[in-house]
């Protein structure tokens, strides 16, 4: 399995609509594409940070789910009010419980 953590420094008075968006946007749009396996969303309510991780059962779903991702993730940093571009990294997932 892997993952994609997306990391980006949204404005705290737009913390809800970052959820709103990733709850009725995102994950709709998500669970459509082959190999999506679930996700997160962390928020920091005092300082803004987001951590949106997703779950793909291979690196191949992963990386054929780029343009896609890539375009919920502008909406998604547009929604949160975010201050620069989020920051992007995969890994491959270790140890799931």
């Amino acid at each position: 399995m892997f993952a994609r953590v997306s990391v980006l420094q949204g404005d705290i008075e737009h913390i809800d609509e970052g959820i709103a968006h990733y709850q009725e946007r995102l994950l709709p749009e998500a669970r459509k594409l082959a190999g999506f396996k679930g996700a997160l969303l962390l928020v920091d309510r005092k300082t803004g940070r987001n951590l949106g991780i997703t779950l793909w059962d291979t690196e191949r779903d992963l990386y054929a789910s780029s343009a896609a991702a890539n375009r919920l993730r502008a909406q998604g940093a547009q929604a949160a009010a975010a201050l620069g571009m989020p920051v992007v990294e995969v890994y491959e997932v270790a140890v799931r419980a």
